[in-house]
C-alpha cells in the first residue's frame, strides 16, 4: 500500500468517526510550517492539504507526535500571575509571551575586578514553568518559543548555541573566528546578529571614589567611555554561514556594552547611543546610514519599538509627580498620538496593546510589576506581582520576551 493510499484510508476512517477538529487545526498547522521549518514529515505536505480542506484530525504517519509547547497548548488570550514575582508560570498576552527571565550580581574575580553576571530562567515548554539555569552568561529567544541562541559563561566566546527549549539540549553549535558577548535573532527567526567584543563587556572594576552617592568608596562600575566592541556577525540560523563587519565603539557611546539588534524588517542592523539621535544603523557591511523613515524617532531604552502594523511607535516616559504615563508616538513625525498608562513600553501585543513596567501611584518608582496596558483605556491588567528594590539591587529580574 502506497502512502498515498494510507492517507485517504486513514482520513476516512476519521471522518466516518465524526470527530469535530480542533478550533485552532488551521493555525497550529500554519505555526507548524512556519515556526519548526527544520522538521519534515513523511506525506506532511499531503496531509495538511488534505486535513485543512476536509476538517479532520491527520494522522502521525511516521509514529511520532508532533510535541506540544507549553506556550501553545494554552491560547488564553492573557496568561497572568499577579500574586508571583518573579512569575514561577507562563506570562503571556496575545501572541507575546515571557520567555525568560534574568537576575544580575556581581561576582568578585579578584579584589579589584569583578563580572556584571545573569542568571536566567528559562521558560521550560514541557511544564509551562520558568526554570534556573546557571549555564548561560547571555542568551535570546527565537519567534515560536523553540529555540534560544545562548553564550556560554566567560564572555566572550568563539560559539553560539542553539538551545532547544523542550528538551534543554543545545541543538547545534554555531562556531565563529571572533568573540562575541550578545546575541539577537531577527524578527522572523532566520538570522542572528552577534556583537564582538575584545574584552567581556561586563567587567566591572574598583572605583577609588564614591561613584553610586551612598557616601562609600570602593563600589564597583563599568569603564564608561572605553567600549571594546569589535563589529558583528550576520548569521544564518539554519547553516550557520554569515560575515563579520568591523564598527567598533561610536564617539558619541559611552557604554561599555552597547549590541547590535536588527531593525523592523531585518534589513539593517542598529545599536542605541548615549546621546542623540539615540541610534545609530548600519547596513549588514559594517556602513554607517540613514535611519528608516519609519524608525527614525525611536529609541533603543523603549524596548517596544514599533507596532506590528509599523504605524505607531513607542516612546518615552511622560508621566508626572502623580501618575505614569508614556507615549505612542508617530513613528514617521515623532508627533505623539496618544498617552497611555505605564512607567515603561516593554512589547507590543497587538496594534492596540502593550505590555509595560507600571506602580501605583504613590508608591516607590522601583515598586512596579509588568501590565497590560491598552490605548484609549486607562485601565490595566496586572500580569506579574511587584518587583522589590531599586535597578541595581541583586535580584532584581528582568524579562526576556519573544511571539509564542
Amino acid at each position: 500500500m502506497n502512502m498515498d493510499q494510507l492517507v485517504r484510508d486513514a482520513l476516512h476512517d476519521q471522518a466516518s468517526e465524526a470527530m469535530a477538529p480542533p478550533p485552532d487545526l488551521a493555525g497550529r498547522v500554519l505555526a507548524v510550517r512556519r515556526r519548526r521549518r527544520n522538521r519534515t514529515l513523511a506525506g506532511a505536505a499531503v496531509a495538511t492539504a488534505v486535513a485543512v480542506a476536509v476538517g479532520v484530525a491527520v494522522p502521525v504517519l511516521n509514529g511520532e507526535d508532533e510535541p506540544r509547547l507549553a506556550s501553545q497548548m494554552n491560547r488564553s488570550d492573557i496568561i497572568a500571575h499577579p500574586d508571583q514575582t518573579p512569575p514561577r508560570d507562563l506570562v503571556a498576552a496575545g501572541d507575546t509571551a515571557m520567555a525568560a527571565y534574568y537576575t544580575t550580581r556581581t561576582v568578585k574575580e579578584t579584589p579589584d575586578r569583578g563580572v556584571h553576571r545573569r542568571t536566567y530562567h528559562l521558560l521550560d515548554q514541557k511544564t509551562g514553568k520558568y526554570v534556573k539555569t546557571t549555564k548561560w552568561s547571555f542568551l535570546d529567544v527565537a519567534p515560536g518559543m523553540r529555540t534560544a541562541a545562548v553564550l556560554e559563561q566567560g564572555l566572550p566566546t568563539k560559539r553560539i548555541g542553539l538551545l532547544d527549549l523542550l528538551t534543554g539540549e543545545v541543538e547545534r553549535w554555531i562556531t565563529v573566528d571572533r568573540a562575541v558577548a550578545g546575541v539577537s535573532f531577527s524578527p522572523d527567526g532566520s538570522k542572528l546578529v552577534a556583537t564582538t567584543y575584545s574584552k567581556n563587556p561586563d567587567l566591572l572594576y574598583r572605583a577609588d571614589y564614591d561613584s553610586d552617592g551612598d557616601g562609600k568608596k570602593n563600589d564597583w562600575e563599568t569603564r564608561f567611555g572605553q567600549s571594546d566592541r569589535t563589529g558583528f556577525y550576520v548569521l544564518d540560523v539554519d547553516s550557520g554561514d554569515g560575515s563579520w563587519s568591523k564598527v567598533t565603539g561610536h564617539e558619541e557611546d559611552i557604554n561599555v556594552r552597547q549590541d547590535f539588534a536588527f531593525n523592523n524588517d531585518a534589513e539593517l542592523v542598529y545599536s542605541g547611543l548615549t546621546s542623540e539621535p539615540g541610534m545609530q544603523y548600519y547596513d549588514f557591511e559594517g556602513n554607517e546610514v540613514a535611519s528608516p523613515a519609519n524608525e527614525k524617532y525611536l529609541n533603543w531604552f523603549v524596548e517596544a519599538g514599533l507596532s506590528p502594523n509599523g504605524k505607531l511607535a513607542a516612546g518615552d516616559f511622560a508621566g508626572g509627580a502623580k501618575t505614569t504615563a508614556s507615549e505612542i508616538n508617530d513613528p514617521y513625525s515623532g508627533k505623539r498620538l496618544y498617552k497611555i498608562p505605564g512607567q515603561q513600553l516593554l512589547a507590543w501585543v497587538d496594534d492596540k496593546r502593550l505590555i509595560a513596567w507600571d506602580i501605583d501611584p504613590g508608591t516607590n518608582e522601583f515598586h512596579n510589576r509588568l501590565v497590560l496596558v491598552t490605548i484609549g483605556n486607562k485601565k490595566t491588567v496586572p500580569l506579574s506581582g511587584f518587583r522589590q528594590g531599586n535597578d541595581g539591587a541583586a535580584g532584581r529580574w528582568q524579562p526576556v520576551f519573544a511571539e509564542r
